[in-house]
């Protein structure tokens, strides 16, 4: 469905804002996810020792061996890809805090040499071998660059001990491009179950945990569905924790999805936020449907998954990425991660 002029003219209206539009500080009290609360943990990340992000993706990569800048584009490929990235870690330093706020701090240094096809999931499988992996599925209108920057964050922020990975599709990181991001998303399902089930039937694999953000949990779910039809209980099993945050999923497919998903349901932490303005948009554009990450609390409980309600951490225009810029709500991530390792 494409959107109507009065929904175009909002999308540029607060677009445009949002880009003098800042978050107010944390709020003082902790989001609550049915467990005790409590802030990230100020130990390194394996990130920032070691910036190597392990990139799975579905986009067709640019031209030259390893590719350049931008490495990787808007198009479809030919199936899975591997890659590893080497980031740029931020300055700790106070100037390079300073200048952080101006400049942004990760980035993307390089991207190494390409496998494409068959053995793109299990070169992935062997980079991440021995040890637990964080997947970041990013949402709609991001680049190759904003989503390895996000995954980043995610796992500095929450300081992961494992493998940091990115599974990145083909979204054409515009705007308008709503249908294309979700039409990308879904056809992205089948290469993002053959890398969990490759790295999920690998010996010695760790745990695999999976952060999804917007649009990327739809991906994420329907993936999910699918693992648990073609793989079976053992692969499900290495399965970690399931974080979906802001689900871009209108609310009756969510409760679909969740509820053939069974017992494996319980793997499920949802961020959501009823002011979640960037949700309140794509809502319109799909003709109104309550989108899951902006349903009640008690709508969502009564699906068996646990909810971090992040309502009132949102002191930004969007309030639609809280997981990368509030501590509160990045401390959930930390805690669903933590009972997905059994610790």
């Amino acid at each position: 469905m494409q959107p109507s002029d009065a929904t175009r003219r909002s999308l540029l209206r607060l677009l445009g804002l949002a880009g003098v539009a800042g978050f107010s500080p944390a709020l003082s009290a902790c989001v609550m996810d049915g467990l005790a609360t409590g802030t990230v943990g100020e130990t390194q990340s394996a990130l920032d020792v070691s910036p190597v992000l392990l990139v799975a993706t579905t986009r067709r990569p640019a031209s030259g061996s390893p590719p350049k800048a931008p490495f990787f584009g808007s198009e479809r490929g030919r199936g899975l890809s591997f890659a590893e990235a080497r980031m740029s870690a931020p300055d700790r330093s106070l100037i390079g805090k300073v200048s952080a706020v101006v400049g942004g701090d990760w980035g993307v240094r390089s991207v190494g040499e390409v496998t494409t096809g068959p053995g793109a999931a299990a070169a992935f499988a062997q980079s991440a071998f021995g040890r637990d992996v964080l997947i970041y599925v990013h949402g709609y209108r991001e680049s190759f660059e904003s989503a390895a920057i996000s995954a980043a964050r995610l796992s500095d922020g929450i300081r992961f001990n494992g493998a940091s990975a990115l599974f990145t599709w083909p979204s054409a990181a515009a705007t308008f491009d709503y249908g294309y991001d979700r039409e990308s998303a879904l056809w992205s399902r089948d290469a993002f179950e053959d890398l969990l089930k490759t790295v999920a039937t690998t010996p010695s694999g760790g745990r695999i945990h999976i952060v999804a953000h917007s649009m990327g949990t739809l991906l994420t779910l329907e993936t999910l569905r699918m693992l648990r039809v073609e793989a079976g209980e053992a692969a499900v099993a290495r399965i970690g924790a399931v974080v979906l945050a802001a689900p871009d999923i209108d609310i009756d497919l969510f409760a679909n999805g969740v509820e053939r998903l069974g017992p494996d349901a319980k793997r499920i932490t949802v961020i959501s936020a009823t002011n979640d303005r960037a949700l309140e948009l794509s809502g319109a554009i799909a003709g109104g449907v309550v989108r899951a990450g902006a349903a009640d609390r008690e709508r969502l409980e009564a699906l068996g998954v646990r909810v971090a309600d992040a309502s009132d951490y949102g002191g930004g225009l969007f309030n639609h990425d809280l997981f990368l810029s509030n501590r509160e709500v990045q401390a959930v991530v930390k805690r669903a991660i933590a009972r997905g390792s059994g610790a």
